[in-house]
């Protein structure tokens, strides 16, 4: 498809992977969307060099043309991407970030009770090495492990484990599981019983039958399980191994009605390691006096508790909380050494929008502004701002939102006990 402004509109709205190529159709990047048309589309706007980098911004001047592969759900579009960049290893999914630092799934099939493990692209082959040294006595029993990515976005991939987890309950301990159950280890018996691991009493055969099933997702091969799912449910029956067949009837459904909704939400443009920052800010007081500010970070969906910000407010007049976050907001722009937030979220309504309008505009910055109206409660009841960026990022907003109030009242209640103290 030759890149104009026609073929992009006509691109689907739905999931799928995208694919940048070159004059001699070389794969020059490779990247996944929930839809296809409006990722694609967001490589061509004023802001592409600030949302994207200058390498994005080199690829795209290369591209010829974009092909595409549309996909059923996102986590079929994450695995496909992993899939294809392992492939092709297209040079700006490397460039754009490095990729020893990517995850990649590790099955250690040769173990009695496979375990899923995720190791970054650096440690691949140690944790390869040290697999192989385990089983130096027993080779004709070794066999490699399956290894499958590069993944590149972490907060996705790891959400996508979660979600088949709740399906397929796997083991990903740092010891063969053997081991630990012959040293009856307490967190491996604990995990077990409360649905994390397998249960203890699951056989070797149900766990293998697991692990083909997770085998056959990671090899992009999601139709197949199901269809698979289907006859080793009626197999089952026929044997009348009913229990079991319960079980695989139940992770039919599950993965058949699959939820993409946390992986949606971190579905955003990364750049140089780092996804869809938002900044969430708020303050605390009792009675108007210890006054203080937080600022909480959300970078792709993840909490980055390294990056949290507190304010002692100095200035602001006593009990006025639009006057503390005037204060805070200033500080905090006050600091272009850090990292600019792509949305900045407020607790409160009109008024703390205007602030922060107004602080905005003061100190030169264009940033997207989203204010959570709360009821008496303090539960979210209303989301001020753009539409789009509201319907979203709206998890990311209420996440940081919670996390900052949270944040807010710990840092109030222990500069309070200090003074108290004094």
């Amino acid at each position: 498809m030759e890149i104009t402004h026609a073929s992009i509109q006509a691109l689907p709205d739905c999931s799928g992977v995208y694919l940048f190529l070159g004059k001699k159709s070389e794969l020059l990047y490779v990247g996944k969307a929930t839809s296809l048309k409006s990722r694609v589309r967001s490589y061509f706007g004023k802001n592409v060099l600030a949302s994207r980098g200058v390498q994005i911004v080199r690829m795209v001047e290369r591209a010829e043309r974009v092909d595409f592969r549309t996909t059923d759900s996102v986590l079929e579009a994450l695995i496909l991407e992993a899939k294809l960049i392992k492939e092709f290893k297209p040079p700006y999914n490397v460039r754009d970030k490095d990729d020893k630092s990517f995850n990649h799934l590790v099955i250690t099939i040769h173990e009695v009770y496979p375990r899923l493990l995720t190791v970054r692209g650096k440690d691949l082959t140690i944790t390869l090495a040290q697999l192989k040294r385990l089983y130096q006595g027993e080779r004709k029993r070794y066999k490699d492990p399956l290894v499958y990515g590069p993944f590149p976005h972490a907060g996705q991939f790891k959400e996508a484990l979660k979600l088949l987890r709740k399906i397929f309950p796997y083991y990903d301990t740092k010891e063969p599981v053997q081991m630990l159950r012959e040293k009856y280890d307490r967190k491996l018996l604990f995990n077990e019983s409360i649905g994390v691991f397998p249960r203890g009493d699951v056989t070797q055969k149900e766990y293998a039958r697991t692990v083909r099933y997770l085998k056959t997702i990671f090899d992009g091969k999601l139709k197949t399980l199901l269809r698979t799912l289907e006859r080793d449910m009626h197999k089952l029956a026929r044997e009348e191994r009913f229990e079991e067949a319960a079980t695989v009837k139940r992770q039919l459904f599950a993965l058949q009605h699959i939820e993409d909704v946390s992986l949606l939400k971190r579905d955003v443009p990364l750049r140089s390691g780092a996804g869809y920052r938002v900044e969430a800010y708020d303050v605390a007081h009792l009675g108007g006096t210890d006054t203080v500010g937080v600022m909480v970070v959300v970078d792709g969906g993840v909490m980055e508790k390294s990056e949290y910000r507190t304010f002692t407010i100095r200035d602001a007049a006593s009990g006025s909380d639009t006057g503390a976050l005037e204060e805070l907001l200033e500080r905090r722009l006050a600091h272009p050494e850090w990292q600019y937030p792509k949305l900045m979220v407020l607790d409160g309504g009109k008024a703390q929008m205007n602030v922060a309008e107004r602080v905005c505009k003061k100190a030169g910055v264009v940033i997207p502004l989203v204010a959570v109206t709360k009821d008496k409660h303090h539960r979210p009841r209303n989301l001020q701002g753009p539409l789009k960026v509201k319907n979203r990022y709206q998890n990311d907003i209420l996440l940081a939102n919670s996390e900052a109030h949270r944040f807010a009242l710990s840092f109030h209640k222990k500069r309070r006990a200090r003074r108290m103290r004094e």
